[in-house]
């Protein structure tokens, strides 16, 4: 029992997928469904999340621009539907495609700089995407658009509460699965070297930029997916989607998961959407205790909820008494 609670930031997250898997069970019973609909959006986020946490955990790129990829894969199933098409597959082709482009324009010219030329460029760039939506008249400009035909995938329609459910169920855990095998991958340990001392990646060959791109690529491609999710599970697309302010949420749910860890955005992205839910039931002054609720988590877990669990495990393995070695039956007559 003892070796099991010394591990709680892997218990923790496994028994919390577990209890998203029986939430449509029990919304079903308490005939509420709004349960479903909001921990779908509590996974989607956390799929976001995990995208930008491999850009910024792992690769060391603080982006407030990834708003820019939650936002053009929500109008990727937006505007074809605004002409009638309710293919899923090419929705999610043009999600993809669109976002690989972008990601790789943007990541190629926003590496050329570092710090806080990064941030700002990135930024630069989300609010560019911004505005051009709201540019858009015919897809709703500022008001955003409503999305009659969402995406249709051999049957499955992504519009049904528990279909996108059970599909956004299904890509957090590949994508948890995915970022624990990257972790210790080649792949995500040159990213790991290239956050803490580029310059060491470089003089042995590894081309840490080449890294990052690649890094801000995946990160900007599996952002636009959890956007196309979004976009189907609202069925609403809007320009607000591209905000820095959409970016900074995603941000804040990373630090408060922990940085650089494999379920951190899981965690952050429950006590993000969970605490504000729950805040906005007991008063309307909600966001002033929220923010002072963020900030009391931040000071007193610096690596995140998860590094709050990894304590707690150590506390519990120093606290459990170490029993005394055995000794060998000697025969009669002979001591130790």
């Amino acid at each position: 029992m003892s070796s099991i609670l010394s591990k709680p930031a892997t218990l923790v997250p496994v028994l919390l997928m577990a209890a998203l898997a029986a939430v449509p069970l029990a919304a079903q019973l308490a005939e509420q469904p709004f349960y479903l609909a909001f921990f779908a959006r509590i996974m989607i986020y956390a799929i976001a999340a995990s995208a930008l946490n491999l850009a910024l955990g792992f690769g060391g790129l603080v982006s407030l621009g990834h708003a820019l990829f939650l936002g053009l894969g929500a109008y990727s199933v937006a505007i074809p539907a605004f002409h009638g098409v309710d293919n899923g597959w090419l929705h999610l082709l043009c999600c993809v495609t669109v976002c690989g482009l972008v990601g790789l324009v943007t990541g190629a010219v926003s590496l050329r700089t570092s710090g806080i030329g990064f941030i700002m460029i990135t930024l630069a760039f989300a609010q560019m995407g911004y505005f051009v939506f709201v540019s858009l008249k015919q897809y709703g400009g500022d008001d955003g658009t409503t999305i009659a035909a969402t995406s249709k995938f051999l049957g499955a329609d992504l519009g049904q509460a528990g279909t996108v459910y059970w599909v956004a169920f299904g890509l957090l855990a590949l994508v948890l699965w995915w970022m624990a095998r990257l972790r210790v991958a080649p792949f995500g340990m040159v990213l790991r070297g290239a956050r803490q001392n580029p310059r060491r990646i470089d003089a042995i060959g590894l081309r840490g930029k080449r890294y990052q791109l690649a890094a801000y690529v995946l990160s900007a491609v599996l952002c636009g997916v959890a956007g196309m999710l979004l976009a189907n599970l609202t069925a609403f697309a809007s320009p607000s989607t591209l905000t820095w302010m959409m970016s900074g949420d995603l941000i804040v749910m990373i630090v408060l998961g922990g940085i650089g860890t494999v379920a951190g955005p899981l965690l952050g992205a429950l006590a993000f959407l969970g605490l504000e839910e729950l805040l906005k039931m007991l008063t309307e002054h909600w966001m002033a205790v929220f923010g002072l609720s963020i900030v009391l988590i931040s000071v007193l877990g610096k690596t995140g909820l998860v590094g709050l669990l990894e304590s707690w495990g150590t506390r519990v393995v120093r606290r459990t008494p170490v029993p005394p070695p055995a000794t060998a039956a000697l025969p009669a007559g002979e001591h130790p």
